[in-house]
């Protein structure tokens, strides 16, 4: 840090010129603010508009006879009492057997998540710290982390969140281990719980779950694109991003999801003795109609139900696409936040609209730990490319300005004294 203040002193006016050029440049990442039409929305609304019916376009649909929009409007009244009553079926299937879930990390987003499970389950929490009180108020049983093994055996454990820090999932993950083997060892193989991750880097988490779980234990990778602040008045409209990773000891491949699901080994071994194919050439596990794959694909269903019974935006995508997506998303939000933060920005009396929104940016990512941001850039193996990206950018962005004041050889001197 000294080093590059230095580096900034001796070419002040650089360095002042390249944090101006950050905080505008933020207007496309304010966007995650303010919502903007684009040529994609104008062209889709134009494509959208009713054009008139004529001899140059026969596939345009003739005008509606009398009495069709009535009729349409009886059917579209008639399929939501339909979807209306399918809800409360789905609703009571989830109340009839109710899950038993447990949180390990009962910390701002294990209290946030478990407060919902509530209305649909049973819920165990636990942590470092005390939080006998919340749990209680809440509705919830806590057990202190220093007591692992009980929270592990408890009768009827459905599912185990892991909701702590991107750099102690691993740890974590390790400590849970022996207790898991005792359970399944004293209850039987089929008692392991449901394991679930939440952390905001997926391919770390999958690895880790898959490398040092049991077989026995299914896995599910989740991240809920949303907080506490983010969320405050309810889960409604929020993006909830899963992937089915492990039923029944097979690894199901994500780019085939809610079809059947081949058998992929360690090494992604094709040719295992567990797999076969139908006639039509569709790949089958031998599992596929065992009471514990049906068990354990219910479990599954039932606890991304809460999420969807919630209005959560539910969206299927593998561990692997989803870091690429957010590292051109939130971390590069983050790492704007963060830089920008630094600069110690204040409100003036004559704040623009653009302004406030990178002021929010600012105040929205600094809150959170900078734990968090650490984790996104070291357990996300495409953040290294965004931040070189960035300083190209931001270089190229530069020196166009400093040639057009004619420092033809404002280039150099920019990208040997940088302050990025």
């Amino acid at each position: 840090m000294t080093r590059h203040r230095k580096n900034c002193t001796s070419v002040s006016s650089n360095c002042n010129l390249k944090l101006f050029i950050l905080s505008f440049g933020l207007i496309a990442v304010s966007a995650f603010f303010l919502p903007a039409v684009n040529s994609t929305t104008t062209n889709n609304m134009a494509s959208n508009t009713v054009q008139p019916v004529s001899d140059a376009n026969p596939s345009v649909i003739p005008t509606a006879t009398a009495g069709e929009l009535e009729r349409l409007k009886e059917e579209e009244a008639r399929l939501s009492a339909m979807l209306a009553t399918i809800r409360q079926q789905k609703l009571s299937v989830l109340r009839s057997r109710p899950l038993t879930i447990g949180v390990i990390g009962f910390g701002r987003f294990g209290q946030f998540m478990g407060e919902k499970f509530t209305k649909y389950a049973n819920v165990i929490g636990t942590s470092r710290s005390d939080y006998t009180k919340i749990a209680n108020d809440m509705g919830a049983k806590y057990i202190p982390l220093s007591d692992l093994e009980s929270f592990v055996m408890e009768d009827d454990l459905d599912i185990i969140i892991v909701a702590v820090s991107i750099v102690s999932f691993e740890d974590t993950v390790k400590d849970l281990v022996p207790h898991l083997k005792k359970r399944m060892k004293m209850k039987g193989a089929d008692s392991c719980p449901l394991i679930v991750d939440v952390l905001s880097v997926k391919e770390h988490a999958r690895n880790v779950l898959l490398k040092h779980l049991p077989e026995e234990c299914d896995i599910l990778c989740a991240h809920p694109m949303f907080g506490p602040d983010s969320a405050k008045h309810g889960w409604q409209g929020q993006t909830f991003v899963y992937e089915r990773t492990r039923i029944d000891k097979l690894l199901l491949d994500p780019s085939k999801d809610r079809s059947f699901h081949h058998r992929l080994s360690q090494t992604d071994n094709s040719d295992s003795e567990n797999e076969f194919l139908d006639e039509k050439g569709v790949s089958h596990g031998v599992h596929e109609n065992s009471e514990a794959h049906v068990m354990g694909m219910d479990r599954m269903e039932r606890f991304l139900s809460i999420w969807e019974e919630e209005g959560c935006n539910m969206i299927s995508m593998s561990c692997k696409e989803h870091d690429e997506f957010t590292a051109n998303s939130q971390f590069i939000t983050h790492l704007m936040g963060r830089i920008l933060g630094a600069q110690k920005l204040k409100p003036t009396p004559i704040d623009t609209k653009g302004f406030q929104s990178v002021l929010k940016l600012v105040e929205t990512t600094n809150a959170d730990s900078f734990d968090l941001f650490y984790g996104l850039y070291k357990f996300n193996r495409n953040s290294m490319d965004i931040i070189v990206k960035l300083r190209e950018a931001m270089d190229d962005v530069v020196n166009k300005l400093l040639e057009k004041e004619g420092k033809s050889d404002a280039g150099l001197e920019w990208n040997t004294k940088s302050c990025l």
